[in-house]
């Protein structure tokens, strides 16, 4: 039974094993960080190492971070609304710095897309610059007030939730209008 304890601590003591442990932990805290380029070198070395176990689980990462890099340059669209989808699931991710690079292509593309307006807002809110993303808002708003609906029940604004600007932005004084100069002037009795 001594053999074993014996076994475990050569294995741990082995610098090979060592190297193979560091290049896996690396590799993980690059792929967290979607760093799909530095981490694949990292589980190369992992599966090339000495232990069989590390090298199984290099091996899964590894596929990951294949798939990644080869669907990353095919970053074709055919429509922008394929594209916004695109950004959102890089939201979805928790990839904040991509989505916001896509996310300000289409802006640029299309800066009356109430949709990309809102995905900004999303996404300000989300980081948590949260004046950005009440401006954005309203001018999602303002292009599609309908989407009032889908913000009050969003949770990327969570964040934005107890912000009594965000609520006047959700639920507007329906009154607010009446007392306009245009309604003043009217010949209708008040």
């Amino acid at each position: 039974m001594a053999q074993k304890p014996t076994a475990k601590k050569s294995v741990a003591e082995d610098p090979r094993y060592t190297q193979a442990l560091q290049a896996y932990e690396a590799g993980l805290r690059a792929l967290q960080e979607h760093k799909f380029d530095k981490a694949k070198p990292l589980f190369q070395k992992v599966v090339a190492g000495p232990s069989k176990e590390l090298a199984d689980r290099a091996g899964v990462h590894l596929n990951t971070c294949n798939q990644h890099l080869e669907r990353t340059p095919a970053t074709q669209f055919k429509t922008a609304e394929e594209h916004f989808d695109y950004a959102v699931s890089l939201m979805n991710l928790g990839d904040y710095v991509s989505a916001r690079e896509h996310l300000e292509k289409l802006l640029k593309q299309n800066p009356k897309a109430d949709y990309v307006a809102y995905g900004m807002a999303a996404l300000d809110c989300l980081t948590g610059h949260v004046e950005d993303s009440l401006k954005r808002l309203d001018e999602a708003l303002r292009l599609n007030p309908q989407l009032r609906f889908q913000a009050r029940n969003d949770s990327d604004f969570q964040n934005l939730a107890e912000d009594p600007r965000f609520t006047e932005l959700l639920y507007p004084d329906p009154g607010a209008d009446l007392g306009s100069d245009d309604n003043l002037h009217s010949d209708e009795p008040v």
